[in-house]
């Protein structure tokens, strides 16, 4: 069950058990009772949309790029800031991973080195 179906079953005027007691017995805090969500604000969503066209046109651009190109733009937004909403909207850079699996040409296997059970006489 998520913490948001489970928030939805406390009852805080209950009669017989405490809002205290109904917490520990969902497995939530709480804090979480009395947290209200900050709106994303009207700024933030035209940088997500600015972002989110300019990563369909170069989807390699990570977050230091991003911001470049908005503050070329005229946004002035730092890096962190990017990130964050670049993270927020799942979006994330497309970079060749490093290939650990390929053994390099000189790492060659000797007969010396090879297991015991492979030696024949």
């Amino acid at each position: 069950m998520s913490r948001a179906q489970r928030l939805t079953m406390v009852e805080p005027q209950a009669p017989g058990i405490s809002l205290r007691r109904q917490c520990q017995l969902l497995g939530i805090s709480r804090s979480s009772m009395y947290y209200q969500r900050k709106a994303l604000r009207a700024y933030d969503l035209e940088l997500m949309r600015l972002i989110d066209a300019e990563h369909l046109r170069t989807p390699v651009y990570g977050s230091r790029r991003m911001s470049a190109y908005l503050n070329r733009l005229g946004h002035v937004v730092s890096r962190k800031r990017v990130q964050r909403l670049m993270r927020g909207m799942g979006l994330q850079a497309i970079y060749p991973k490093p290939c650990t699996s390929r053994l390099g040409t000189g790492h060659r296997i000797y007969p010396d080195l090879k297991p015991l059970n492979e030696i024949t006489s």
